[in-house]
């Protein structure tokens, strides 16, 4: 039987004990571990067990979704659709449980091969310690498909284990991915970045009162102009932080960000070929973080025009006040810097979870060289934020 898999699927095949896909909508993580399941099942004898953290009839399992890829498939005279079960004619069977409503069901299920939790983002953590030493036969494995909802999802921290693979699945993964909805992630990228990103690129939710940008930021293309006045900021990379370039320019109070430079575990030798990468990189100044000043130095005997950045005491608050109190306008090729402008983040209180008035040290790289190319900018009184 031949079916096309998306390539990022292909880890599926691999023997290990956890697997996951996580992402966004319309990446075909359902439908691609159906079609998998039920070729594995045909090809040897296993039982699946398809469970969900709540399922209150077998409408809401994964079922229909089963009967359909079998007819899809044409799989129809080797599989028997029973109502609550599906049996292969070669003795394999799928069966659903729910795993909050039926605790003991689960720990009663023996000779598990593979376990498929759907929805796997609501899986508690209860749960997860009934389920794993329940799914104990020898050789058997632990499969997730799951959207992203929020950070500390139980789930997610299996991604951690040595004797696990998770790979993140979104809607660029899937050559099928239908023109209905690329309008709808369409009109969320240009107009709602934030729900694009949690819907679509499969980001955690964020708490939109802590989110520092929220509202402050659109992507959307936009031509440059001939006489634009450029602003250089780049953040060096450290271990396994980015190293990150940004070229921007102000028209009023509006700052667009039209081209980027990203690169992780960039060797300093290869760094001039990156940022030649952006246009006006060797013509124009650069404001780069001063903390590295062995780099500033390479890239002046490179040919670069680098300075370091002057920062001092509240420069990064400052800095971002700065930016905030712009209409920012980020180019969709800048995917690098609309991804931190959606989710950089104020800290908040792991108590109460009151938004603190403290940033969090993450998804900064290019807030950051934003910050260091407007630092000069930022320092002249007619631009100060009132």
């Amino acid at each position: 039987m031949k079916t096309d898999i998306p390539h990022v699927f292909k880890f599926l095949n691999k023997p290990c004990r956890y697997k996951g896909a996580y992402g966004g909508r319309g990446s075909s993580k359902s439908w691609t571990f159906a079609i998998i399941l039920l070729i594995l099942a045909s090809r040897s004898k296993l039982k699946i067990l398809c469970g969900r953290e709540y399922q209150n009839s077998i409408g809401d399992s994964v079922k229909s979704l089963l009967d359909d890829t079998i007819y899809r498939l044409g799989m129809d005279s080797f599989y028997d659709s029973k109502k609550t079960e599906i049996i292969g004619s070669n003795g394999s069977r799928f069966s659903f449980v729910g795993l909050r409503h039926d605790p003991q069901g689960v720990k009663s299920m023996e000779g598990i091969d593979i376990f498929w939790g759907e929805e796997a983002n609501t899986i508690t953590q209860e749960s997860l310690d009934i389920l794993v030493p329940t799914i104990r036969k020898e050789g058997s494995e632990l499969w997730f498909s799951y959207n992203r909802k929020l950070v500390d999802e139980p789930v997610h921290a299996l991604a951690d284990r040595p004797d696990s693979i998770f790979h993140k699945v979104n809607y660029p993964d899937n050559p099928y991915f239908p023109e209905v909805l690329r309008k709808e992630m369409e009109y969320d990228k240009e107009n709602d970045y934030d729900k694009y990103l949690h819907v679509w690129e499969g980001e955690p939710q964020q708490l939109s009162d802590a989110m520092v940008f929220k509202g402050k930021f659109t992507v959307q293309p936009f031509e440059t102009p001939d006489n634009a006045i450029f602003h250089f900021g780049a953040d060096w990379g450290f271990s396994k932080d980015p190293i990150a370039l940004i070229r921007c320019f102000l028209v009023g109070r509006r700052l667009y960000i039209d081209q980027e430079a990203y690169g992780v575990h960039v060797e300093i030798d290869d760094t001039p070929a990156l940022f030649d990468t952006v246009q006006g990189s060797r013509k124009w100044k650069i404001i780069a973080d001063s903390a590295r000043p062995e780099t500033i130095s390479y890239m002046q005997r490179h040919g670069f025009k680098v300075q370091p950045a002057k920062k001092g005491r509240d420069s990064i608050e400052e800095g971002v006040e700065f930016l905030r109190s712009c209409e920012i306008i980020c180019h969709p090729r800048c995917k690098h810097v609309a991804y931190e402008l959606g989710m950089y983040q104020y800290k908040t209180d792991r108590l109460t979870g009151d938004v603190l008035p403290v940033l969090e040290d993450k998804n900064n790289h290019f807030i950051d060289s934003m910050r260091y190319a407007l630092e000069g900018v930022r320092k002249e009184s007619k631009f100060m934020v009132s």
